[in-house]
């Protein structure tokens, strides 16, 4: 408007705003019929009405933050819509615009074990501050791992469509994959096991004794198994006194290094592996670690003991427990 009223023609406003003439004609004319206010926002009245009062909205999300309707276990878009009378459409854009998600759903636990701040400031401690002359093992075992063979060929991934594979499996028995997570290198030491009693942990101990150089004192980190605790195993801990144990709260499985890689191996190795044998399924097993062992980098833990606290403390607030 300012190049107009000092005669530029449409044309060279045009080229210098980089729109086209005819854009700047109709910016010209509501200029001059409306003032400015009409060139920087929209006309009155235009655009589509609104279908829904913002009355109705509020009652909609105060329904799903109150609870699940009567004999269901959550509010659905189609539910809502037949309750307020407007389309699940509708209903599907106003809880996008307030981040609500009625149809999902996630697990939590709170531990109660009485020791577990100083439990939790022991593991996280070891994490961010390991001691010198030693290494922090994250220790644990997936017991139950099974040697499912696929009864037909998976089909390979195709243009659109996903691999797939059949639901019928034949089960050719199971093995314990005892691991320990040097949490300085990031490698993983194994060892399958056919069960997993404290015989086998004891044995898989000897196997981490070996393992590591003797000037080395070494720190496990495991949970609360029975077989950890085994007067078996206490007292072969206490004939290995550069062993020291190192115990997570009971139901923080998450504060064990180790479960990151059963993680790992299982999405990407086991879980849609095909195994028509137990021999087969501990190789491949192997091979695994030892690929995943050639790419360690080491675990790195970033939350301090005081920031966990204070989250946990945050969700006792939250649902009153």
């Amino acid at each position: 408007m300012l190049d107009a009223a000092k005669g530029v023609s449409n044309a060279e406003i045009a080229r210098r705003m980089g729109i086209s003439r005819q854009r700047v004609a109709d910016i010209r004319r509501r200029f001059e019929g409306r003032s400015l206010a009409s060139v920087l926002g929209d006309a009155p009245g235009r655009g589509r009405p609104r279908e829904i009062r913002d009355s109705t909205a509020a009652k909609i999300v105060e329904t799903v933050l109150k609870g699940p309707p009567r004999n269901a276990t959550h509010w659905s878009s189609r539910a809502l819509a037949e309750r307020f009378g407007i389309g699940a459409s509708t209903v599907q854009r106003i809880l996008r615009a307030h981040n609500l998600k009625p149809h999902r759903w996630e697990t939590f636990k709170f531990s109660k074990d009485l020791e577990f701040a100083a439990k939790l400031r022991d593991v996280v401690g070891l994490y961010m501050n390991p001691p010198t002359n030693a290494v922090v093992l994250s220790v644990d075992e997936k017991s139950g791992t099974q040697a499912l063979e696929r009864t037909a060929p998976m089909l390979p991934i195709r243009p659109g469509l996903p691999a797939r594979q059949t639901h019928d499996y034949r089960r050719n028995g199971t093995t314990t994959l005892f691991a320990a997570l040097n949490t300085l290198s990031g490698k993983v030491l194994q060892h399958c096991q056919p069960h997993h009693t404290h015989v086998e942990f004891i044995a898989f101990l000897k196997h981490i004794d070996r393992d590591v150089p003797k000037r080395l004192d070494v720190h496990i980190i495991m949970d609360n198994y029975a077989t950890h605790k085994h007067a078996a195993t206490r007292a072969w801990l206490e004939q290995h006194p550069r062993f020291h144990v190192h115990f997570t709260p009971t139901s923080s499985s998450w504060l064990n290094a180790v479960e990151r890689f059963f993680s790992e191996i299982t999405s990407k190795r086991i879980r849609r592996g095909s195994f028509p044998s137990v021999p087969r399924l501990v190789k491949a097993i192997a091979a695994f670690v030892d690929e995943y062992n050639a790419h360690a980098k080491p675990f790195v833990w970033t939350k301090s003991a005081k920031t966990i606290l204070g989250k946990i403390k945050k969700c006792h607030t939250i649902y009153g427990s």
